[in-house]
């Protein structure tokens, strides 16, 4: 039985070298509802971008030429796009990396299309949905509005899923967006890892500490970028991480 298409539909661009996955994934995408752009290269990938403007991107790890890596870099520059990454590599070097970049899931050859068509629902799911993730004060599934918070300079919109330093736009993935609004809204607080996972992974269980500090680097190198001190995120060594309390 297809599953209801999320509305609207969302078009999802596939970048895989190899045209029998490609077919494959293809054909499950289409069948639950989505439409899908294909292409066989990096460099195809980024032009094909801007034309289709892809509200997902399934993107193959070793592409000829430009990597998926550097693909998925070169978009993190100006776009929160949801990113799946294949791969037929399983070491956790390789999944830090891809979550470095700012990577929201990550499927290992071979796999099966249907599940990767769910994966890729489910993340969207995941990221349409409201992140209420720290204020005990606010009922879940309440449906309020998440009013903007701001913790010195930081200030995080879960409305319009934006965050900024100083008035400078922090492009930030979702997990990371995440992290800063749990941050923001109690500076000061040292949070664990397995709390963070709770707080704002969708599936804590599944996820490693490591997953925590990749995502915790990326943050504060993009905090960093737009002007932010070293030390705003503070590293409680045995214990956790917590945002510098606002002077």
């Amino acid at each position: 039985m297809t599953s209801t298409p999320l509305s609207p539909v969302c078009r999802v661009l596939v970048v895989e070298d190899e045209p029998s996955i490609a077919e494959n994934v293809e054909y499950s995408l289409k069948t639950e509802g989505f439409a899908v752009t294909v292409v066989g290269t990096g460099e195809e990938a980024l032009e094909r971008f801007g034309e289709v403007s892809p509200g997902f991107v399934i993107l193959d790890v070793g592409l000829p030429g430009m990597s998926g890596f550097d693909v998925c870099r070169e978009l993190r520059r100006h776009s929160t796009v949801p990113v799946l990454f294949l791969t037929a590599r399983e070491s956790e070097i390789d999944r830090v990396v891809g979550l470095e970049l700012g990577a929201d899931d990550y499927v290992v050859k071979p796999f099966s299309p249907r599940e990767l068509a769910a994966r890729v629902r489910a993340i969207l799911r995941r990221t349409r949905r409201a992140v209420a993730v720290s204020d005990p004060a606010k009922p879940q599934g309440s449906g309020a509005s998440d009013a903007a918070v701001a913790s010195g300079k930081l200030v995080i919109d879960p409305d319009r899923r934006r965050a900024s330093w100083a008035g400078n736009d922090l492009t930030l993935a979702r997990y990371e967006f995440g992290l800063a609004e749990v941050f923001a809204r109690h500076p000061g607080r040292v949070y664990t890892r397995d709390q963070l996972m709770d707080l704002v992974w969708d599936e804590p269980e599944a996820a490693l500490d490591r997953t925590v500090d990749a995502h915790i680097k990326s943050l504060r190198a993009k905090l960093r970028d737009a002007g932010a001190p070293e030390d705003l995120i503070v590293t409680h060594r045995g214990v956790g991480y917590g945002l510098k309390e606002p002077t």
